[in-house]
């Protein structure tokens, strides 16, 4: 996911995404725990994604403010 795709939602749809995001990384990480995970990278990339989305809602609060 690229940070101008990002950029282009509203607070509303970053939040939801943020929440699945974070949901998904709890999934990966218990694959991982018990073995059934096919890609590890996979992690990563989620990982950064959700850095990806909480920089962006960090400059549309900063816009606002």
């Amino acid at each position: 996911m690229k940070a101008t795709e990002l950029r282009e939602m509203t607070d509303v749809e970053l939040n939801k995404q943020l929440k699945d995001l974070k949901a998904e990384l709890f999934n990966l990480r218990f694959q991982h725990a018990i073995n059934q995970l096919d890609n590890p990278i996979r992690i990563d990339t989620v990982k950064k994604d959700i850095a990806r989305v909480m920089t962006v809602l960090a400059e549309k609060n900063a816009k606002n403010a």
